[in-house]
């Protein structure tokens, strides 16, 4: 929120889209500090590290599960979250009806950030059904990021109610995602998920998050999958490259052992610190971003980074899509 505001007043926010994103946020600043101030226990408000690079207009983060079963090797997460297995929050629902007492009704609230909200387990505990229950029928808007297919089971829920989908599919190719992300569902099991839910008319974002130099960067390939998420129906491509933190990385050079040298290189001789990872050159970044917008522009859907601070290669009202997010339901009573 603040962050946005202060982009905005030195003009660092380079398309027009964006502006309006900006004046959007910079409406909704007071409201929001004025929750800021209200304790909640699991809806919190987003990027509480105001990271400089990340210019999501303000709204909410809410995960139904500690940790993630997933085990994606890139994973930022595990560095504040020891975790190992996705674990369902206790007593979750009573605290998030307390919660949503509190909240600026007009925020969205995204599911989730830092955990996949359907992990193997919710298949059969269906705790993010129950949670979405109780968010869509009472009209709050809803954003959910995840790679996995058990989305689907809940499409009647998400296709009459105030949500979007984000998938995040970093490869097509099995084997990679095999080692990658060893326990998400694979590539064309997402593919088909996102094709169920566009049919259904719920809007379909795709997250190719991160790109790793050397390991899935090629042109071609990320052609081949921007080509097919958009046949499937996503309307939105997000993309953002590999951020380094040393337990994350630890994991991929134990996996590619080969690229530990040229990593090293990119990362910590020309790369610089970030918080608390590391990013890649700003000319490195920038290309491969520009890359993949180019592509999005290709094929006719818009386009965003994710915290890499290139406003300018924006083509989208927001850089997280939530105008996309329908508006089906209107706000109810939360008491």
């Amino acid at each position: 929120m603040r962050r946005i505001a202060s982009s905005c007043k030195s003009g660092m926010l380079g398309s027009k889209r964006l502006q309006k994103q900006c004046d959007v946020s910079q409406s909704l600043n007071i409201t929001l500090s004025s929750h800021l101030n209200l304790e909640m226990n699991v809806v919190t408000p987003f990027d509480p590290w105001k990271g400089k690079f990340c210019t999501c207009p303000p709204k909410y983060s809410f995960s139904p599960y500690s940790g993630c079963s997933h085990k994606c090797l890139y994973c930022y997460a595990t560095s504040y979250i020891k975790v190992p297995e996705s674990r369902p929050k206790a007593n979750l629902e009573r605290r998030l009806m307390r919660d949503l007492i509190k909240i600026n009704r007009e925020l969205p609230i995204s599911m989730s950030n830092s955990s996949d909200p359907y992990p193997p387990i919710e298949a059969s505990l269906g705790l993010t059904r129950r949670c979405l229950e109780l968010l869509l029928s009472r009209g709050l808007k809803v954003m959910i990021i995840t790679k996995s297919n058990i989305v689907v089971r809940d499409a009647d829920l998400i296709s009459r109610g105030n949500c979007t989908v984000s998938f995040t599919i970093t490869t097509l190719e099995d084997g990679l995602a095999s080692i990658i992300e060893t326990g998400a569902p694979k590539p064309r099991d997402r593919l088909k998920a996102i094709k169920c839910l566009s049919q259904m008319g719920v809007p379909c974002i795709i997250r190719v998050d991160p790109i790793v130099p050397g390991l899935n960067d090629d042109e071609k390939k990320l052609r081949r999958l921007i080509e097919e998420v958009v046949k499937c129906g996503v309307r939105h491509v997000s993309s953002s490259t590999y951020k380094v933190k040393p337990d994350n990385l630890a994991r991929m050079i134990k996996a590619f052992p080969d690229k530990a040298k040229y990593w090293h290189e990119l990362y910590y001789e020309e790369g610089f610190r970030h918080g608390s990872s590391r990013y890649l050159r700003d000319d490195v970044r920038l290309n491969l971003m520009k890359m993949v917008k180019e592509i999005a522009d290709d094929f006719g859907v818009t386009f965003s980074t994710c915290r890499e601070g290139f406003t300018h290669l924006t083509t989208s009202t927001t850089c997280d899509a939530s105008h996309l997010i329908p508006l089906r339901i209107k706000v109810r009573g939360l008491r």
